[in-house]
């Protein structure tokens, strides 16, 4: 096996690292991202009950909801043209007014359809607004910085993820579950706020012309169909435990004030995992983060059938927070580094796509496997997948001063 140096993908170089400044970066990068997450957090867990409210099935809830996955996956192509053509700056703009369209659609909808068209206007917005967010990182950022800073990033909308459902909780409880709504509208419009008055970056994609998504698409496609198997299965680990987690509670039992508990310590074992992986990416390559992340996954995933209690339950729960915790901000951060210079933007359109494929595809995988086999059936495939992600990323995941393993 041989090792090539990628002189044209952007990866760190070994050396001295130059260390970026993160007080700079708190309002145009982590305040809004944090903010962002805080609404998210708060309205997740009522979209479904607000689709119920609208006389839809739990089957049909279910589905609905995930049209906002569905959003994100149309998008993710597009977005990159958009960032191409009109900056990091404006389109993150234009992302928030259509998510806060999604949001007021989903508020005020006299029926299933209406909400459903705002998931899925919710679900592109963001994937517009993240897409801008990781560009904008990008164009700021020194290479050799990046994985410090795109975990700290992500670090800071998980956090509000985390903390958002605890203040919607106290607005749910005056107003019903669209209160929590309207927390993720006000979130949606104060983030775009915050960064609509920054100045664009004179790096940014839309310096660098529009290349059309076919072009990229058919240059990239070697990257994309191999480090993109490993985000795939990553997106598909990191989504599934938010489904498979609380069935597998019920299965054992264990009530809804449990299962509340258990992800708010490992959401807190997530948000704190954030900045030291960052720092281990940036020493140790990206491969030395998503390796053992996925082996975490694939142990937690091997090992829940056999969680018969909420003690070992929540000892599975921390392995997946310690895994995605591990994993932040690392597709993110192996996007920028093999992304083409002339042609950031569309390609991490693409590179996006693969991940937020597999955050779809997971869950539905689960709910087909639940289908036909036992929950502990849809587990170990879940290992399996997990274990096969790792191999992929140990594979062809840059290493140690940005060296891909040949492909």
């Amino acid at each position: 096996m041989t090792a090539e140096a990628a002189p044209d993908t952007g990866c760190p170089k070994p050396g001295p690292p130059v260390r970026a400044r993160l007080a700079p970066l708190v309002l145009p990068v982590f305040l809004p991202s944090a903010v962002y997450g805080l609404g998210n957090g708060a309205a997740a867990p009522m979209f479904p009950l607000r689709a119920l409210e609208l006389g839809a099935s739990p089957g049909l809830a279910g589905l609905v909801v995930a049209l906002s996955g569905f959003g994100m996956i149309l998008m993710d192509l597009p977005a990159g043209s958009i960032v191409a053509r009109l900056g990091e700056r404006v389109a993150i703009a234009l992302g928030s007014a259509a998510g806060a369209l999604g949001m007021l659609a989903a508020i005020f909808a006299p029926n299933i359809a209406v909400f459903g068209a705002g998931m899925l206007l919710a679900g592109a917005a963001t994937a517009v607004w993240g897409l801008a967010r990781q560009s904008y990182v990008v164009a700021v950022v020194p290479a050799a910085d990046r994985g410090r800073v795109l975990s700290v990033f992500a670090g800071s909308m998980r956090l509000g993820f985390f903390a958002g459902p605890f203040l919607g909780a106290a607005i749910v409880h005056g107003a019903g579950p669209v209160g929590a709504l309207w927390v993720q509208l006000g979130a949606v419009v104060l983030a775009g706020g915050l960064v609509a008055v920054m100045p664009e970056p004179e790096d940014g994609a839309a310096a660098k012309g529009v290349t059309g998504l076919g072009t990229v698409l058919r240059e990239q496609r070697g990257l994309l169909t191999t480090l993109g198997s490993g985000a795939l299965l990553m997106g598909a680990a990191r989504a599934s435990r938010q489904v498979l987690l609380p069935l597998w509670a019920a299965h054992i039992g264990a009530d809804a004030a449990v299962v509340a508990l258990l992800f708010g310590i490992a959401g807190a074992v997530d948000v704190l995992m954030s900045y030291p992986s960052g720092l281990w990416m940036d020493r140790f390559g990206r491969r030395a983060i998503g390796v053992p992340s996925m082996l975490c996954f694939a142990v937690g995933y091997a090992v829940l059938p056999f969680a018969g209690s909420v003690l070992w339950l929540s000892v599975v729960a921390v392995l997946l927070g310690v895994a995605n915790g591990l994993s932040n901000g690392v597709i993110m951060t192996v996007g920028a580094d093999i992304a083409p210079p002339d042609r950031r933007a569309e390609f991490l359109g693409a590179w996006r796509l693969t991940h937020d494929f597999g955050m779809f595809a997971g869950p539905i995988t689960i709910g087909v496997i639940g289908a036909v086999s036992m929950l502990g059936g849809a587990a170990v495939v879940l290992a399996v997948a997990a274990g096969a992600g790792a191999a992929a990323m140990y594979r062809w995941f840059p290493g140690p001063g940005g060296v891909l393993r040949d492909r």
